[in-house]
């Protein structure tokens, strides 16, 4: 069968390839082919712990985590280890087989819980993957099933590390994935599970927030330094807050400055990690340019959980994993759910190198999380009352290397002034540097944090309905353009649809795996949509007589020349006589303003007059 499908390693290509193409996510065959059995022998485990609990059986926490982790071992760009994938897949047909013993009506299991690992595995591999089925609807539906599962897996796991399990979180799982073995579920059958997977979603975000915010406190409006001190340090990527609290508590004392790197920057909206005087600030940006920021950091980075890139060669050494995450050749870090971890080796590796390269300065404000900003409901009511606040732009999601994700930069430039974005996961790369100004103290920019913190932007929209006494969550004045990439989206979308929310945009493009009829379904009852252009989105949002923000603060001043040569009069009417300079057209609008000693908001309101 020509492989059409998409491939969830490499979801920026439009028609996988069957991970053919290592530069694009680092994936080879071979190793995709192991994710895929992995995936296989632990749905078969499913399928047995979904009779056992049938028969009345309890399962054991240690089964459970057994099986999260698993999905979450295969989640995007989160383990490029084969022999540690194998070893997982050893450990679960060892599992299925002693807990076979105990199933009744053996008879009635799928395949998958009854293979005792003979054959050639790759091989086999190919046979049970996702194009194993031949009904397109069918298959799109158990993928979508599936990839909102794995970033179910990915809130749970962490919850776990935090000591705090959810049985019938763990069970729904288990039973949605033995599901996607069975040959008798109608496409009808498949999208209600699909829905209810959506409402586990929420319930696995809940679970996630409480083992969080439980440990460490509400999350805080914090500023967040983004340059440098000359200590020698360590970089933590991924989303693991156990995996950094005790890295912290090993670090105290030693000389060595921690910094976070993309998911793992709302770790500093925790009031419990702020008494760390080595906790120094974020380091670079989204996952997807580490191959550069890496290289300029110096030290040692550990990948606590997803996104990593294939590394350097020159910082490969460099590179260690924890939990979920892996790569081979990097150093991993063992420890399971409750036990201490030993990061010595990574802190003495630390000591020996240079203090990190500075590649920018500055804050960044965030920990607008649902307690924070319901704290200050008041204020945004009253704003939103008052016509202060017009409109809320949830732009949460995925960042990604490709330029059609450069959209979302542009379209946060161009949001009215009277807009204010919530944002959570690495999408806020794309402009959460932004001088985008606020609304009366508010900020136009509120992350609320990692992508799981998704669930404070649904608190938020709820509390809001009910303050606003609305009968439905879709006659808030909120605005749904998500940016999506990997599975932990997936389930973000899933739970949005369950709670009720309609008219989603999602980008660059729809994925990849939804079939023309399971996409017509999601458009028809839900209102799921692509993305156009800014100026014709903005329209589609706004009404055409929408005033487009075309320059922004933190535009560099030879790009607002070159667009628009008719600002050279205005800039010069404000004393900037030096606009042929490099240096000055290099220059963003608000450095330029600060430097002359003028409000950059004047500046901006004379340039619109003369650009509009």
């Amino acid at each position: 069968m020509e492989n059409k499908m998409f491939c969830y390693q490499c979801q920026e290509t439009a028609g996988c390839k069957g991970c053919t193409q290592s530069g694009v996510c680092g994936k080879k065959p071979d190793v995709a082919a192991m994710q895929d059995l992995l995936v296989y022998v632990t749905k078969g485990l499913s399928a047995i712990t979904v009779k056992l609990r049938e028969q009345g059986e309890v399962i054991s926490k240690e089964i459970n985590h057994l099986i999260t982790l698993n999905l979450f071992i295969t989640i995007t760009n989160a383990n490029f280890d084969k022999e540690a994938i194998i070893t997982r897949i050893e450990n679960t047909l060892n599992v299925s087989k002693e807990l076979l013993n105990k199933v009744e009506d053996k008879a009635s299991l799928p395949k998958a819980a009854t293979w005792d690992g003979d054959g050639n595995w790759e091989e086999i591999a190919k046979t049970v993957g996702v194009l194993s089925t031949e009904n397109e609807d069918i298959r799109s539906l158990r993928e979508l099933i599936t990839y909102g599962l794995k970033g179910l897996s990915a809130y749970s796991k962490h919850a776990n590390a935090l000591l705090k399990d959810n049985e019938e979180v763990d069970a729904f799982l288990q039973k949605a994935l033995a599901a996607t073995l069975d040959d008798s579920k109608t496409v009808d059958e498949l999208i209600a599970l699909t829905l209810e997977t959506g409402k586990f979603g929420v319930d696995g975000m809940q679970l996630l927030d409480s083992a969080n915010t439980g440990a460490y406190g509400n999350p805080e409006i914090t500023k967040v330094n983004i340059g440098v001190r000359n200590n020698p340090a360590i970089l933590v990527s991924g989303h693991d807050l156990r995996d950094l609290e005790m890295l912290l508590e090993q670090t105290k004392g030693t000389g060595v400055d921690v910094y976070t790197h993309s998911e793992m920057l709302p770790a500093h909206y925790y009031p419990a990690f702020k008494k760390y005087d080595n906790f120094v600030g974020n380091y670079g940006n989204a996952w997807w340019l580490q191959t550069t920021e890496f290289e300029s950091f110096n030290g040692p980075i550990l990948m606590t959980t997803n996104c990593i890139v294939p590394p350097r060669e020159s910082y490969k050494d460099r590179i260690y994993t924890t939990g979920a995450a892996g790569y081979a050749g990097c150093k991993h870090i063992a420890g399971e759910i409750g036990e201490n971890k030993d990061f010595s080796a990574i802190i003495e590796h630390a000591k020996r190198c240079a203090p990190p390269t500075q590649i920018e300065q500055g804050e960044i404000i965030g920990g607008f999380a649902h307690a924070q900003v319901l704290a200050l409901a008041d204020k945004v009511v009253d704003a939103v009352k008052s016509g202060a606040i017009k409109k809320f732009v949830v732009m949460a999601g995925c960042d990604g290397r490709a330029k059609s994700r450069n959209y979302y930069t542009d379209f946060a430039k161009a949001l009215p002034k009277d807009t204010v974005i919530l944002t959570a996961g690495c999408a806020k790369y794309k402009y959460n540097k932004l001088n985008l100004g606020d609304i009366g103290g508010i900020p136009r920019v509120l992350d609320a944090g990692q992508c799981n913190d998704s669930y404070s932007l649904a608190v938020i929209a709820l509390k809001l309905k009910e303050v606003f006494g609305l009968d439905d969550i879709n006659d808030l004045p909120i605005i749904y353009n998500i940016a999506w990439y990997e599975q932990k989206a997936v389930i973000v979308l899933l739970s949005l649809l369950y709670l009720g929310v309609k008219n989603i945009h999602l980008g660059p493009t729809l994925p990849a795996f939804l079939s023309e009829n399971v996409a017509k379904v999601l458009v028809e009852n839900f209102g799921i949509a692509g993305i156009t252009t800014v100026e014709d989105d903005m329209k589609l949002f706004f009404g055409d007589d929408v005033v487009i923000n075309k320059i922004s603060a933190d535009m560099p001043m030879g790009e607002i020349l070159r667009k628009y040569p008719q600002a050279a009069e205005v800039l010069m009417s404000c004393g900037m006589h030096c606009l042929g300079c490099p240096s000055a057209q290099a220059e963003a609008l608000s450095d330029a303003c600060a430097v002359h000693g003028i409000s950059v908001d004047e500046v901006m309101e004379k340039l619109l007059k003369v650009i509009d």
